[in-house]
């Protein structure tokens, strides 16, 4: 199989498997930024969104999000979710392998949190791509791991010294050039939930830019 055809696999079978009430929450520290950077709703492209918490939690505050994924299973979860809170008319679900295929248009806010995967795909690539959709005056964040939560589908290579770049490295990767403020590089801990709720510390990488040109 090619690594789309991988890609979607896998993702298929995780959201399967996994309860429809995981990761129907916001992201705390999306939602942090969002309120804080980005208070006045506009457009909003939800990169990898799962299950749709962070699709929902900004529908219900007046964002017109798409919401891609490459599992048809997630997108039907997240469109029975923005059924469920009454958002409907503000949350598109959209199929996409975003190395293959891209939403159209331009985003006040651009979002990748956790995108991450164990099949190889050029993620680099795809967060580059991202960072075009960004209108002027907009917001690309990006929240990833930057340690081994015990719950994850990493948590077998962390004797193999999974390897995290730092988010100055992240900032590089991105290679947005001019017209562009940094309003967030760090990398903070944070307690987090597991799916059969146990807890850890552990680090993400957050980046937050705003495009000014």
């Amino acid at each position: 199989m090619n690594s789309a055809t991988d890609s979607a696999t896998f993702w298929e079978n995780h959201y399967t498997r996994l309860a429809s009430q995981w990761g129907t929450t916001p992201n705390a520290v999306l939602a942090e930024l969002v309120t804080t950077l980005a208070p006045t709703p506009g457009k909003a492209l939800d990169l990898g969104c799962g299950h749709g918490g962070d699709a929902l939690w900004l529908a219900t505050r007046g964002w017109d999000v798409t919401a891609t994924d490459v599992s048809a299973t997630a997108l039907d979860r997240v469109a029975a979710g923005a059924e469920a809170t009454g958002v409907a008319d503000r949350v598109h679900p959209a199929l996409h392998d975003l190395t293959r295929t891209f939403p159209a248009g331009d985003f006040d806010l651009v979002s990748a949190t956790y995108f991450h995967t164990p099949i190889e795909i050029p993620r680099t690539q795809v967060l580059h791509r991202a960072t075009m959709s960004v209108a002027p005056g907009g917001l690309f964040i990006v929240v990833e791991h930057a340690s081994v939560a015990p719950w994850s589908w990493q948590a077998d290579q962390a004797d193999q010294h999974v390897y995290f770049p730092t988010p100055e490295d992240v900032l590089a990767s991105l290679q947005v050039g001019d017209g562009w403020h940094i309003e967030r590089c760090h990398s903070p801990e944070r307690t987090a939930t597991g799916p059969q709720g146990q807890t850890a510390t552990v680090t993400d990488n957050v980046i937050a830019l705003r495009r000014t040109l």
